[in-house]
């Protein structure tokens, strides 16, 4: 009898992709499945023609050679000779399985697959969050911290049995962890509900942990921010989490890090920034003010002569510790604010007005540009007013 063509089996077009072709397969395994049509002979037929289609077609070179030459790629040495699972074409039940494992994950396995058992169970990640100033940031802090973990139970060693007691290989899946049901030629495989997919089970369960292995604990562990840190990062260590199942590897804590706002510096990275206030007469004249530095120091800073506010000054190699810099650091960043006098006396008021009076070209560069600006906008302004019809009447 001449086998049906792979594409009409599955319903599938000659240019379907290969999404198209396993979402036709999933569907029609699915309607064929032994496990749904139990006895039904046509169904299982069914059931393996649509995987022979799937197996060839879901392979790109198999495809190729079948759009080519057709069943006969497989057939009498032809250039797919041996079909999907060597010679005499599709196989039996194991290779039903494997491709419907790979289709719809590992719930399902075929005749003589292996046993899986699952081992102890590694515990779980913690998370703890620390705040910090910006100056512990700059020098790197040891700190002492109180975490709620499991630990492993001392009582029972881990094993979550009472001392003297036995563990008991489990006799539903035999130790396996997994137990297999057999209808037809297929067989699905789940975790065994007697042991939880442990393959044993303890004879008396320790009194002190009730048969888990572990009990609740507050540790306290030392950590060690280094100099450099930022806000956001995070500090691993390596088996400081929840203890295992029954003596399984331990999780990991993780520390995020928090640096706390600071009343005078902003960080960008490896840098800092602050405002400087500097008085009207030290931004005209020039003069020397003191900046403050993260590590509580003071920098001497000379201003030059006519500063505005919005001038930024640079002191190399003042800013934040580079993380795992050897010992580098960034630059500070200090913007000046000019501060205009206020609650003035009466002979400095006339002091003022006579300087005001004495000043002349060049002394205020800047606004005398922004107002011979403003005059030739509104000379402008008035000359379109004028050149309109019927301006002025």
């Amino acid at each position: 009898m001449a086998k049906r063509d792979y594409y009409e089996i599955l319903g599938v077009e000659r240019t379907a992709d290969a999404g198209a072709i396993k979402s036709a397969y999933r569907k029609l395994a699915m309607q064929y499945h032994p496990d749904r049509n139990p006895g039904d002979a046509e169904a299982e037929a069914k059931f393996k023609e649509v995987g022979e289609a799937y197996a060839i077609l879901s392979d790109a070179d198999k495809r190729a050679a079948y759009d080519r030459m057709g069943h006969a790629a497989f057939q009498n040495g032809g250039a797919g000779a041996g079909g999907p699972f060597g010679p005499g074409g599709f196989g039996g039940a194991a290779d039903f399985a494997d491709i419907f494992e790979q289709v719809f994950g590992d719930a399902f396995a075929g005749r003589g697959g292996g046993r899986r058992r699952s081992g102890p169970a590694r515990g779980s990640d913690l998370r703890y969050d620390m705040e910090i100033s910006l100056e512990e940031a700059f020098n790197g802090k040891d700190a002492k911290i109180r975490v709620p973990t499991t630990v492993s139970c001392e009582r029972c060693d881990a094993s979550g049995a009472e001392p003297g007691s036995k563990i008991i290989t489990c006799e539903t899946c035999n130790g396996a962890g997994r137990i297999r049901r057999t209808q037809g030629f297929f067989t699905m495989e789940q975790t065994c509900p007697t042991c939880g997919g442990r393959g044993q089970y303890v004879e008396t369960p320790c009194q002190a942990c009730d048969g888990v292995g572990r009990v609740r604990k507050n540790r306290e562990l030392q950590v060690q921010v280094p100099p450099g840190v930022e806000d956001g990062m995070r500090i691993r260590l390596a088996g400081e989490g929840e203890a295992g199942g029954r003596g399984g590897p331990p999780g990991d804590l993780y520390i995020f890090i928090s640096v706390k706002p600071h009343d005078i510096f902003e960080r960008d990275g490896p840098n800092l920034y602050c405002r400087a206030t500097v008085p009207m007469v030290t931004a005209a004249l020039g003069g020397e003010i003191q900046a403050p530095t993260i590590e509580g120091g003071r920098a001497e800073m000379h201003i030059p002569a006519g500063s505005q506010t919005g001038r930024r000054m640079r002191l190399k190699g003042k800013g934040m510790a580079r993380l795992k810099g050897g010992g580098a650091r960034g630059d500070m960043f200090v913007e000046l604010f000019v501060e205009t006098p206020r609650n003035l006396s009466d002979r400095q008021k006339e002091l003022l007005k006579e300087f005001c009076e004495l000043s002349g070209d060049g002394c205020n560069p800047d606004s005398d540009g922004f107002f011979r600006k403003v005059k030739r906008f509104w000379d402008d302004v008035r000359g379109d007013d004028e050149a309109r019809p019927g301006a002025g009447h």
